[in-house]
């Protein structure tokens, strides 16, 4: 069992944050890997990428959004409480080196797996410029510590409530069209984010990584589940990323492949919400 040490609602009933006691995980874990926790016996397994990592209290920080039935009754968890699964760290850590200038691009839940690459990249020397993106105030995360790991961060909200209004997209377009060159780009966070930025710097040569998380069962490469399309490769996000070439990536294999149970998930979270309601259960509805 991992206890969970520390809770924060980072926005309620979307984003949480947990700092989990996992001595093992901590001492060897680094940037850009990821856990596969579980609540319980019958939780399903979820990947999230670290968010933090602290080696002297042998502590690992994740982050995770409120999208299902698993994460809906895992937001309803307490500093005390303990997690049955905690495994890890797996997938290929970021390849952490001085490029120079390091463009870190985060939206939404994304930021929260950028912060830990930001700092690394800053450690190594680089110029590290965040870019963090949000639909809306409310809905940004990290941005304290982000400014702590970066030499410059720009926000951008959707809807203008903080920040520049706009996407992340416009600031990188900018940023490209400078005077000083970007020498590495890191995106994290929705697919469609993550593929139009590499839409951006394709042209412009510049390289990209992006951080794939496809629906996964085991993390360890033995269910196929992850598979995505890299070149003319199959890879799997689990062991062979979760980084990868972005400019590379089959997106529009990996936005097929990411919807492939969006209707159980949605039926899922309908028969948990209908639990003890007898209006809702599938005997009551059959009589009718």
């Amino acid at each position: 069992m991992y206890q969970i040490l520390r809770k924060k609602v980072l926005v309620p009933d979307v984003m949480i944050l947990f700092e989990v006691k996992a001595p093992l995980i901590a001492a060897s874990c680094q940037a850009g890997q990821f856990v596969m926790l579980r609540k319980d016996e019958v939780g399903e397994r979820i990947p999230l990428t670290i968010a933090d990592f602290d080696r002297k209290n042998e502590t690992i920080t994740v982050i995770f959004q409120v999208v299902g039935k698993s994460t809906e009754l895992m937001a309803k968890m307490e500093a005390g409480d303990s997690l049955l699964d905690f495994a890890g760290p797996l997938g290929q850590p970021s390849h952490i080196e001085k490029f120079g200038r390091v463009v870190m691009i985060g939206g939404g839940v994304g930021v929260a797996p950028i912060h830990p690459i930001a700092r690394e990249m800053k450690l190594a020397g680089n110029e590290v410029i965040s870019i963090l993106g949000a639909r809306s105030h409310d809905l940004l995360i990290l941005e304290e510590e982000m400014n702590k790991v970066s030499s410059e961060v720009i926000v951008t909200t959707d809807d203008g409530s903080y920040g520049r209004k706009g996407l992340v997209t416009e600031v990188l377009a900018e940023l490209m069209n400078g005077d000083d060159p970007i020498d590495l780009v890191v995106a994290i966070g929705p697919m469609i984010m993550m593929q139009a930025v590499c839409e951006a710097t394709r042209e412009a040569g510049i390289s990209t990584v992006v951080s794939l998380n496809p629906i996964m069962v085991d993390g360890t490469g033995m269910c196929g589940a992850c598979r995505i399309e890299v070149g003319a490769d199959t890879k799997f996000a689990c062991v062979d990323g979760p980084e990868f070439d972005g400019h590379k990536v089959n997106w529009k294999l990996a936005r097929q492949r990411s919807l492939m149970f969006a209707q159980e998930e949605k039926r899922a979270m309908l028969e948990h919400h209908n639990e003890g309601d007898v209006c809702g259960c599938r005997c009551h509805q059959q009589m009718n």
